[in-house]
């Protein structure tokens, strides 16, 4: 959800945060070389602003890269936009934590929603022509749907871009010795400087070269430490003596009345993450939507989060083992006794096993990614408010030039305000947790309101707007007043997450059936392309050359991506 979220978002993200403040013992022994390194990246990433530049003649260049670039391109900056390094050190603060229970967020958390929006939610995006996720409740239901969506989700963008932030300067103080202000102007910058001179696409290209920086940042930790540890196996043994056999598989104690540390059971793994937070995530996050539908027909859009969900099923493996092998290294981890929190993980072996020049390509990985994940969430803040809110109810009917120029604008402004939030996401203790909250609030009502108005034609116009009140109502109403006031007693925040996203995906849905049978239906000739079971006016167009390619099919590529997560939970079920 963000991430997600991630969240994911990014995918969706849990546990241990990375900016719970790191240890003051793992300041980085950089030298001139490693800050070299980091210069030249800042340098290609101007550059690449500024290539970009020369293609944003229109405002659709400059918020959807005129719909004209490769579904390659488009994967890979679908998932560097989720990859974000409070993906990276939360996921592998929670490996620490957790074990490999960290593999549910990625092959059940993530992979399944994609597939589905590659192959059943993008023929009605791109088929409608719609530049926005929000553009499309304004298509299917009303005005009223649409303008709520917009502010929610420009809301969520700018808050989430802050925790972005805020989590690179506390990254960065620790590291580097940065102070946190410096940190925070440096990257905001750089993200202001590359959006504003090239649009989508400048930032889509630099997410793809951030994708290729980040793994380079994170194979050398995962193969040095798994060194380190005697490979694989003297990993697993020396886990099963510390921590239990349950900490080295994915199931293990997660039945329902068994007590874990990560106070879940198998049921609401499936459904609280499996099916409502994550399908909320992933189907509706504009952040991610927003790089399919720069893609240059229909068939590329669809294969956007389908080719991203491959490298997804594997990335798991590079920030998983980092924190394993920390586990290992420092057994008291997250304890008064070892002086190191779960945060520490990734920090502490790129302290321990990285020379410089390679620690440089990890610091310089670790910002590329926090800069992906805010330029992804800034992105999609300039055009939904450019396009959903300030074109359509504040000043309409103006030429082209003129919305070029307020994205440019919006984009200064959504990047201070960004600024701003990054200090509100210090007052909670676990960013991560902040961050799922956040989805569960915003992404999974607004996923409860597309998946049944894209359903079940009989959804009124009137539902959208009280399916997605109702759902942002009863997540909220979970969480700050079941939850914190100890109504029902929830073992965890990540518990509470999961059962504030099943609320509110109950409540959005049951509202929107009882308003639907009291209010009109849209009529059925303005449905089409809407509505599953009636045609998208995209699905028309004959294939481009290439694309009737068995390897390029949509739907070979999505049961594949199915099948190989499902396999990879083999080795970790036995």
């Amino acid at each position: 959800m963000p991430t997600p979220t991630h969240l994911a978002a990014g995918a969706l993200h849990l546990a241990s945060g990375p900016t719970n403040h790191l240890a003051e013992g793992l300041r980085l022994p950089t030298n001139g070389l490693d800050y070299t390194i980091l210069g030249i990246y800042f340098v290609v990433v101007l550059g690449i602003g500024f290539a970009a530049k020369r293609s944003v003649r229109t405002s659709l260049d400059f918020f959807l890269s005129g719909r004209s670039l490769p579904a390659w391109v488009t994967g890979l900056a679908f998932i560097s936009a989720n990859l974000g390094a409070t993906e990276i050190l939360g996921m592998a603060a929670n490996s620490a934590q957790y074990g490999v229970y960290t593999v549910h967020w990625y092959w059940i958390g993530a992979i399944p929603a994609m597939v589905f929006l590659g192959l059943v939610m993008m023929p009605f995006y791109y088929g409608s022509k719609v530049r926005s996720v929000p553009e499309f409740l304004l298509l299917r239901f009303d005005k009223w749907a649409h303008l709520l969506s917009s502010i929610l989700f420009a809301f969520a963008a700018i808050l989430i871009a802050g925790v972005n932030l805020y989590s690179l300067a506390i990254v960065v103080e620790a590291l580097l010795g940065w102070p946190q202000w410096v940190a925070i102007v440096v990257a905001g910058f750089f993200v202001l400087a590359y959006i504003t001179l090239g649009g989508l696409s400048s930032a889509i290209y630099n997410e793809v070269l951030q994708f290729f920086v980040i793994l380079a940042a994170l194979i050398p930790i995962a193969v040095l430490g798994l060194h380190r540890v005697g490979g694989w196996n003297g990993l697993t043994d020396s886990l099963d003596k510390s921590h239990g056999s349950h900490f080295t598989t994915a199931w293990g104690g997660t039945g329902i009345g068994s007590d874990n540390p990560l106070g879940a059971n198998w049921l609401t793994i499936v459904l609280g993450l499996g099916f409502v937070l994550s399908f909320g995530y992933w189907t509706t996050n504009f952040a991610e939507v927003q790089r399919a539908l720069s893609a240059k027909n229909l068939s590329a859009a669809r294969r956007t989060p389908l080719i991203a969900a491959y490298p997804k099923i594997f990335i798991v493996f590079l920030v998983m083992i980092p924190g394993l092998v920390a586990a290992v290294l420092v057994p008291k981890i997250g304890t008064s006794g070892s002086g190191l929190q779960y945060n520490d993980a990734i920090p502490y072996l790129m302290q321990e096993l990285l020379p410089n020049g390679v620690l440089g390509i990890a610091v310089t990985g670790l910002l590329a990614a926090f800069m992906a994940g805010m330029a992804a969430n800034v992105s999609s803040f300039n055009t939904v408010f450019t396009t959903d809110i300030w074109a359509k109810y504040v000043v309409t009917d103006r030429e082209d030039a003129y919305y070029i120029r307020f994205g440019r604008l919006i984009t200064v402004i959504g990047v201070l305000a960004s600024i701003g939030t990054a200090f509100l996401a210090s007052s909670f203790s676990n960013i991560m947790s902040y961050l799922q909250t956040l989805f569960s609030f915003f992404n999974v009502p607004m996923f409860v309101v597309f998946i049944v108005g894209m359903f079940w034609k009989r959804a009124s116009v009137k539902s959208g707007f009280w399916g997605l009140l109702a759902g942002t109502t009863a997540a909220m109403v979970n969480y700050f007043v079941i939850y914190k006031q100890g109504i029902i007693g929830i073992p965890s925040d990540q518990g509470a997450n999961f059962v504030s996203a099943i609320a509110g995906f109950v409540a959005g849905a049951v509202v929107m059936v009882a308003v639907s049978l009291f209010t009109a239906p849209k009529p059925a000739e303005d449905l089409q392309g809407l509505v599953y079971g009636t045609r998208s006016p995209g699905t028309a167009e004959p294939p481009a050359a290439g694309d009737d390619a068995w390897y390029r099919r949509p739907a070979l590529l999505g049961w594949g991506a199915l099948i190989l997560a499902a396999a990879c939970y083999i080795p970790f079920s036995l």
